[in-house]
């Protein structure tokens, strides 16, 4: 494997991490929701966007054409 190959696979597995860890962090929600009866804490929640919002730039440099923030943002 090239130089180029192996950025583009570390790029692409780094996306794949962050769609992973956002989606964790929904289904983590979901579930206190349904466990709750109730929406999270909003504390949870706040600190649960600011993760988002980070792995989304992580995503977003390493794959700027990504459609990760859309789908993200349907989720609010």
């Amino acid at each position: 494997m090239n130089h180029e190959e192996t950025e583009s696979l570390l790029k692409d597995l780094v996306w794949l991490n962050a769609v992973i860890a956002t989606e964790l962090i929904q289904i983590t929600e979901n579930t206190s929701a349904i466990l709750r009866k109730s929406p999270p804490p909003a504390s949870c929640l706040a600190d649960h966007n600011r993760i988002r919002e980070i792995a989304l730039s992580i995503a977003e440099r390493c794959n700027p054409d990504t459609t990760l923030r859309a789908h993200l943002t349907g989720h609010e």
